[in-house]
């Protein structure tokens, strides 16, 4: 009963930061704990599950991450960006342990996640000012990670790991490249539907392998 608690809890709190505060400019505190706990009780959840410890970490580094990117200021941003980073370190160690065959066109697909992060240097280095040595090693983490994951073949951990380094693309392009887009509402929903889903999906496909 307290699992399907933590279970729908997550997945309400997703929804009602979709579509009421994800897309809004501002901080308050009803907006960080709403975006916090979407994360927070899937980590409950996944812990409830007996899921990977390295997936437990994962999620409880996307809760800490989503707080401190719910906050204003530099530091609250740097702070959040080390915790995503460590999540993505979790969720490596994870995809290495992970017994299996490699995905599909895995070596192909690998390269272009190199060339992606690679293309990072055009249209997202020239914006990030001040910040450009922190999110270029952001950059090689997620990529590190989205290699990992080509490392086995369990489609829903490939999904969860796809969405999840979009959710990046996405929320770059929100914060550095287009901050003041006239239609910034349909870049931050999309992120944040393909970052919540790509969280529970690599849950899901953790527990799926286990």
């Amino acid at each position: 009963m307290i699992l399907q608690y933590w279970m729908g809890a997550a997945a309400g709190l997703a929804v009602v930061y979709g579509a009421g505060y994800c897309w809004r400019a501002g901080s308050n505190w009803p907006r960080s704990a709403i975006k916090t706990g979407a994360m927070a009780f899937l980590a409950l959840a996944a812990a409830a599950l007996d899921a990977p410890i390295w997936v437990v970490a994962g999620l409880g580094l996307g809760a800490l991450g989503d707080f401190f990117l719910s906050r204003p200021g530099t530091r609250a941003f740097l702070a959040g960006m080390a915790a995503f980073a460590a999540g993505h370190l979790a969720y490596t160690v994870y995809f290495i342990g992970l017994a299996g065959a490699a995905a599909p066109y895995a070596v192909p697909l690998a390269l272009v996640l190199i060339a992606l992060a690679a293309s990072t240097e055009l249209w997202l280095a020239p914006h990030t000012g001040a910040l450009r040595w922190p999110v270029r090693g952001y950059v090689a983490v997620i990529t590190a990670m989205g290699i990992a994951a080509l490392g086995q073949s369990a489609p829903l951990v490939l999904a969860g790991a796809g969405l999840f380094i979009l959710s990046d693309v996405l929320l770059a392009l929100a914060l550095f490249v287009f901050p003041t887009a006239s239609k910034r509402w349909i870049l931050a929903v999309t992120l944040w539907v393909a970052y919540w889903m790509g969280q529970f999906l690599i849950l899901q496909g953790a527990l799926w392998a286990a």
